[in-house]
């Protein structure tokens, strides 16, 4: 499942880190705290994966 904005992509990110152990939980904010805990290590990587290039930065 690909992202469907940079912002996304973004949290999708800084949650795999955390996940991973490379970050801390509580120094994530917003959307990327709530992925940490409700999605798999692999959703998280399809999400963050996604080329950001003709994403918009927000979804409307």
């Amino acid at each position: 499942m690909p992202a469907k904005s940079k912002a996304q992509q973004k949290a999708a990110g800084a949650a795999l880190s955390a996940k991973r152990g490379d970050t801390r939980k509580s120094e994530l904010k917003g959307a990327s705290k709530q992925m940490v805990d409700s999605m798999s290590e692999r959703q998280l990587e399809d999400l963050a994966e996604t080329k950001r290039k003709k994403l918009p930065d927000k979804k409307s």
